[in-house]
This record gives C-alpha cells, sequence and structure tokens, in this order.
C-alpha cells in the first residue's frame, strides 16, 4: 500500500511538472506581428487629398409674387439659355389688375383732356390743375406696375446653365424668393478640398495640382487655387477650390475627386514614411511606434510625426533607416516582449 502510494505520487509530481512547463512555454511563446523596415523616402513636397467637384456658379430662379404654379417647362440636368421660359405662375388676378388699371389710366387721361380746355382758358384754380396732373401720374404708376406683375407671372432663365434641381412642379403654391429651379453653370467646375491648418500657408494661388476624376475618367492637371480664410471649428480645416475647365461638361456637381497638390518645392527631402494606424498615442499626447530590437523584443520609441500623406504619416525624429517597426499585431504587445514576423 505504501508503495503505491508514492508511486501515485510521484506520477502526480510528474504530470504538475509537465503542465508547468507547458503553461510557461505557452508564457513565453513569441507574438506573431507583421513588420515593416524603416526606409527613407523622396518628398517634393507632394500631398493627397479627396475633394468633390462643385459648379462654377449656381442660380436660384424664383417668382417676385405668391401664386399657383400653372406649369414648369424645364426638367434637371437641361440645358437652357438667357431669356428662355422655365415656368409659368397663374396670371388670372395680374390681368384683372392690369384690366383695372387700364380703365383707370383711360379715366384719367379723359378728365385731363377736359381740364386742359379749363386750364387755357383761365377758368381753372391752379390747385385743380396740379391734382388732376398727380391723379394722372398715380395712374399711370399703377398701369405699370400691373403690367410689370402680369409679365412676372412668366419666369425666364436669368442666366444660361443647366437645370441642377427642379424645387417646385405645376399646382404648388411659389413664394416670393422661394427657388422653383436652381440653374448651374458648369462651363467650368471647381474642387471643393478641406486642408489642415498647419498646411493651409504652403498653399498659394498658384500652387500646382493634379486632379483625377475616376467617376468621369479625366485627368486633368488643376487650375488657380481659392483659400478660405475661415477654418471649420470642429476640424480645424481650411476649405480650397482649384478651378478647372469643363468645356465638354464631363464634370459633374457631387463627383469625388483625387487631388494631389505640390507646394512647388524644388529641393526633396529624404523623409520617413509609416501608416497611419502603427503610430500610437500617450496620454500626454506624444506618439510611440513599436520597434523590434536585435533580440526580437518589442520596445516602444518615442517619434514626432509631421503632415499626413494619404494613408501615411511622416516620422520627423525617433526612428532611423533600418528600424523593424510593428505595423500590424501591436494591440497586444507590452515591452520587452518576443515576438515573431
Amino acid at each position: 500500500m505504501n508503495q503505491n502510494r508514492i508511486t501515485v505520487m510521484l506520477l502526480a509530481a510528474v504530470l504538475l511538472g509537465g503542465c508547468s512547463s507547458n503553461e510557461k512555454a505557452k508564457e513565453k511563446a513569441p507574438l506573431r506581428v507583421r513588420t515593416e523596415v524603416v526606409k527613407a523616402t523622396s518628398d517634393s513636397g507632394k500631398r493627397t487629398f479627396v475633394g468633390t467637384i462643385e459648379e462654377c456658379e449656381a442660380t436660384s430662379v424664383s417668382f417676385t409674387s405668391m401664386g399657383v404654379v400653372k406649369r414648369v417647362l424645364v426638367g434637371e440636368g437641361q440645358r437652357v439659355t438667357q431669356g428662355d421660359l422655365i415656368a409659368e405662375m397663374d396670371d388670372t388676378q395680374a390681368r384683372n389688375m392690369l384690366l383695372a388699371a387700364e380703365a383707370q389710366m383711360t379715366q384719367a387721361n379723359d378728365a385731363l383732356e377736359r381740364y386742359t380746355m379749363l386750364h387755357n382758358a383761365g377758368s381753372l384754380p391752379e390747385v385743380n390743375w396740379v391734382e388732376i396732373q398727380s391723379k394722372v401720374a398715380q395712374a399711370k404708376s399703377q398701369l405699370e406696375l400691373a403690367r410689370k406683375n402680369l409679365a412676372d407671372c412668366k419666369l425666364t432663365a436669368p442666366v444660361s446653365g443647366i437645370v441642377g434641381r427642379k424645387l417646385v412642379g405645376a399646382g404648388e403654391t411659389a413664394l416670393p424668393s422661394q427657388a422653383i429651379v436652381t440653374i448651374l453653370n458648369i462651363d467650368r467646375v471647381k474642387v471643393k478640398l478641406s486642408v489642415p491648418e498647419n498646411e493651409i500657408n504652403t498653399i498659394s494661388a498658384n500652387t500646382a495640382s493634379h486632379i483625377c476624376v475616376a467617376a468621369a475618367n479625366v485627368q486633368i492637371a488643376g487650375g488657380s487655387v481659392e483659400k478660405g480664410v475661415q477654418a471649420d471649428a470642429l476640424t480645424h480645416t481650411y476649405d480650397i477650390r482649384i478651378n478647372l475647365p469643363n468645356a465638354n461638361h464631363q464634370l459633374l456637381p457631387g463627383m469625388v475627386a483625387s487631388v494631389v497638390l505640390n507646394n512647388g518645392s524644388s529641393n526633396a527631402v529624404n523623409t520617413i514614411l509609416l501608416p497611419i494606424t502603427s503610430v500610437q498615442k500617450r496620454n500626454d499626447d506624444s506618439h510611440f511606434v513599436w520597434v523590434v530590437d536585435a533580440e526580437n523584443k518589442a520596445r516602444r520609441s518615442q517619434v514626432t510625426i509631421g503632415y499626413a500623406i494619404g494613408n501615411d504619416i511622416i516620422i520627423t525624429s525617433g526612428l532611423s533607416e533600418g528600424n523593424r517597426v510593428v505595423v500590424d499585431g501591436y494591440q497586444k504587445l507590452s515591452e520587452g516582449v518576443n515576438v515573431v514576423y
């Protein structure tokens, strides 16, 4: 019995020792990560942004008075020329007002004719002569106003362009200054993009750019640049707009454009680029990356960052060419842990 008990205890000790060894082996098992070797690249001042195509100018076309829209003669995307009829409003009331104004004008002219004979004969008091002239002037003003109100029941295009949006249809009541349609000038267009505040001063009206619009299969050199002067309160970015020719109207408002800006620097500088996601931020707002040392251990390395270029970011200090940086799998890392790549 004692011999059996000793045997069982020895087996248990062996098994426990084996489990402990396995757990220690697991604890020491290196973590698998994906790494990149730091290489200095030539940065000639180019930056990549995403922008949106906008019309050169948009004009809202509206009636000057309230009324029921009788018909709208244009549709979205239709080309219109300055002076073309856009829409008509029910003109019944305007016509009645014109008839009343014409009758009042006729009456005033008749009275003026009779009063003129009395005035020429010297039998009309001067006050009455002034009064009839005033009534004629008032009748003429009312007639001109009635004619204008009737003419305003027809809405014509103030400029040439493409109908962007049709906002009111037949049978709806239009309010004064309510847009019926918008007319867009897309003979030239603009690319709108947002630029971080630390880069806005590197951009001028003559900054070179290259625009790629995949939806229209268009690649074109950008024109003059318009810089905004008021930053977005949340993103601290400034809007800029790049002018583009668009004679064949391939570029339409709303299309997404890839924009490459070049600050014109002739001195290319060797810079280090890393994926933005590989750079971590501490509570004190400093930044670091995980590097793999010669013993395949993960070490934190504090870095200073610059501006972003697409999905990458410039590292201005803290790394040297040849360093191996963890770019994926860093979430489970801790100082000194073994890694495999």
